[in-house]
């Protein structure tokens, strides 16, 4: 079941047309196969071909983003977004890491829609709550192949234990894996650039596509 989401009243203040896209299915995880892989290779060459290294920080979706790191206290160009990070790696010409199919077909999607996404193993998430607010000052969080991850200041979801996702980096507790049997995405639009209803409708392609996605759960706050 799809976890209730509460949104802290700075974040949603700040963000007035905000939108989260909520997905949960149960899932195959699998090594990436080459037919996904080539369209992350394809839409990298398009991101390539479309923008300069200095606008991609312009796309609608980054630049709300990173106005909300500032509002918050934080560096954006320290603390890059995560889907900032991905697409000036694909118009520098730098090949993604290939991880495994549940993560690349959230880098894909994220790319394609400049859209921050956190994809988390829903069985590690603890109770049935996500709250969306700002970290503290000596907030435990340990990113994903960063080690432990200064969150004071970037928005932060946490769950019942403490944090599990930011727009810059997931938690090492909730990080998808080939083991991952049960999928939780949340797709930040902070602002709007690729329509939200479509990024959910082409994630759930994917996810059907390459993941065998079966029971599959939506919802958009």
């Amino acid at each position: 079941m799809l976890p209730v989401i509460e949104i802290e009243e700075f974040i949603s203040g700040h963000c007035p047309e905000m939108k989260i896209g909520l997905i949960r299915s149960k899932v195959t995880n699998c090594n990436t196969p080459d037919d996904l892989w080539k369209e992350i290779c394809d839409t990298c060459n398009e991101i390539k071909s479309r923008y300069k290294l200095l606008d991609i920080n312009k796309r609608p979706a980054i630049m709300a983003t990173r106005s909300l790191y500032r509002a918050c206290g934080k560096d954006p160009n320290r603390y890059r977004v995560a889907s900032e990070a991905l697409c000036r790696r694909a118009v520098k010409g730098l090949e993604l890491y290939r991880i495994n199919s549940l993560v690349d077909i959230i880098n894909l999607i994220s790319i394609k829609s400049g859209y921050p996404i956190s994809g988390l193993d829903a069985d590690k998430i603890t109770g049935n709550r996500l709250s969306l607010g700002i970290g503290k000052a000596g907030e435990a969080f340990n990113g994903i192949g960063r080690g432990s991850l200064n969150i004071d200041g970037l928005p932060v979801y946490r769950d019942e234990i403490g944090g599990v996702a930011t727009p810059t980096s997931d938690e090492e507790r909730t990080k998808i894996d080939i083991s991952t049997s049960t999928v939780q995405i949340n797709i930040n639009a902070f602002a709007p650039e690729m329509p939200l209803d479509d990024t959910i409708q082409w994630c759930i392609c994917l996810l059907k596509k390459y993941c065998n996605a079966q029971n599959i759960e939506t919802y958009t706050i």
